[in-house]
């Protein structure tokens, strides 16, 4: 895919740009795939923000992803690949040998006509799908369970991929997107090349009206508001804020470590930001 540049006829477009879409199907997407989607606009079952700006946004069916890719040894075609407004990545239709049809993400270079398969002692191939076990050493692969059978969790985004680098008792070792170490049980599955959608990051929004479309809803300065709303709030004429950024809450927002899932530490086996020395 490319990126497409438009003239500036309007400031909204000076500088703007969008993925070049005319390599993707134009399709109705399946009907039996698809669930209703509702909206919550960032808001618990209390009715309270818990998610801040989030909300509005164009009306969107969710389209069914088969995470799992459990449908073992039994040979797929890809009928369309095609744009899904829930995620950055494009997704695959695919007309499996037993008349099924699923969704699946689609791996960057797969293109209609091609087979794909999940299968223990499949080729390692774009869009093929087996356990870690059976993936050679250096593969970039994406679509990655985090526990056998509970579907993909990892490397799931536009352009992602990671590579397997090794295998120890039991465990294979993942080179992660953000440069972390991590190991997965070896039965977990994965998918075979990089998520489609490469070009995702270049994209330049260009004007407001683009993230309300998106169901982004504006985000409002700290040092803008009042001391009741904000620790950077207050103070006479334009403030810098008087204090390191916080959010808030007052939690520190440059570096400082939020992370308290301490159950999988031993999964983690390098960090993305290894300590040097010195």
């Amino acid at each position: 895919m490319a990126i497409k540049q438009y003239n500036p006829t309007s400031p909204g477009r000076r500088g703007m740009s969008v993925v070049d879409y005319s390599e993707l199907d134009k399709v109705s997407p399946l009907s039996s795939l698809l669930d209703k989607k509702k909206k919550h606009a960032g808001r618990n079952n209390h009715g309270r923000i818990t998610t801040r700006h989030q909300g509005g946004g164009e009306r969107a069916k969710y389209r069914i992803i088969d995470w799992k890719r459990n449908k073992l040894d039994v040979v797929g075609v890809v009928e369309t690949v095609e744009y899904d407004p829930n995620r950055t990545a494009f997704i695959a239709r695919v007309l499996y040998k037993d008349g099924e049809r699923r969704y699946i993400l689609a791996p960057d270079k797969l293109k209609k006509g091609m087979e794909v398969i999940a299968s223990d002692k499949a080729d390692v191939k774009v869009g093929n799908a087996m356990p870690l076990k059976s993936i050679p050493f250096g593969t970039d692969i994406h679509n990655i369970e985090l526990k056998p059978g509970r579907g993909a969790q990892m490397v799931r985004s536009a352009g992602a991929s990671c590579q397997l680098v090794g295998r120890v008792d039991g465990w294979a070792q993942l080179k992660m997107p953000s440069g972390e170490m991590r190991r997965v049980q070896e039965t977990c599955m994965a998918t075979v090349g990089a998520v489609s959608n490469l070009d995702h990051a270049n994209v330049s929004i260009g004007k407001a009206g683009r993230a309300r479309h998106m169901g982004i809803r504006p985000t409002t300065r700290g040092v803008a508001m009042n001391p009741i709303d904000h620790p950077h709030g207050g103070g006479e004429g334009k403030t810098s804020g008087g204090r390191h950024p916080v959010s808030p809450w007052a939690v520190p927002t440059k570096g400082y470590k939020t992370r308290k899932n301490k159950r999988t530490d031993k999964d983690i086996v390098r960090r993305r930001q290894k300590k040097t020395g010195g």
